[in-house]
């Protein structure tokens, strides 16, 4: 249950992602058209465009987070017996948990301390700017804690126990095969 609410707001952060960046892309490029052959300019464009930029950032990185898209490497914990791997993969989840913690919590401080505060531009709370890193550790946190229980519950198959990918290429082939096998 929790898995398949996980994947359906990946997809729809997958798809926030790709407005917020066709939106950077149009009004990059409309002000720079706008300067160059018009000498005049959409103010807005820049500083809206930094905070999708963020914002398709952090939920970029909840949904990599989900498919274990980030890279990195395995040499040690791949040669390990599968209590080694086990062991490794807990703590690390519980390092992340940790991570996530710290995160939310400065997010969060942030976002109270900046609250009252209005971008130069748009006139906008920045506690929205902040807010990104809050929304970006309370999902990846319960990512997380959901994969350590399936890993202390015994429900992490063998091959599961390392979190990485080689590349990016085993990464598009993942997603595509549980795309491909959810009854619909």
């Amino acid at each position: 249950m929790l898995d398949r609410l996980i994947d359906q707001l990946c997809r729809v952060f997958a798809f926030l992602m790709v407005v917020a960046l066709a939106l950077m892309v149009v009004m990059v490029f409309g002000n720079v058209v706008l300067r160059y052959g018009f000498n005049s300019g959409i103010t807005v464009s820049e500083e809206l465009s930094r905070w999708l930029f963020v914002w398709m950032t952090f939920l970029g990185s909840v949904v990599a987070l989900r498919h274990h898209g980030h890279l990195g490497t395995d040499t040690l914990v791949s040669r390990l017996p599968v209590l080694g791997k086990k062991i490794c993969l807990g703590a690390t989840h519980l390092l992340m948990l940790y991570l996530c913690w710290l995160m939310g919590q400065g997010g969060w401080q942030q976002t109270m301390i900046n609250r009252t505060t209005t971008s130069a531009v748009m006139e906008a709370s920045m506690a929205w700017f902040y807010a990104s890193g809050v929304v970006f550790a309370v999902l990846a946190g319960i990512i997380i804690a959901s994969e350590f229980w399936k890993l202390v519950t015994g429900q992490l198959a063998d091959d599961q126990l390392i979190g990485i990918v080689e590349s990016e290429e085993e990464v598009a082939d993942d997603a595509r095969a549980s795309t491909e096998a959810r009854p619909a």
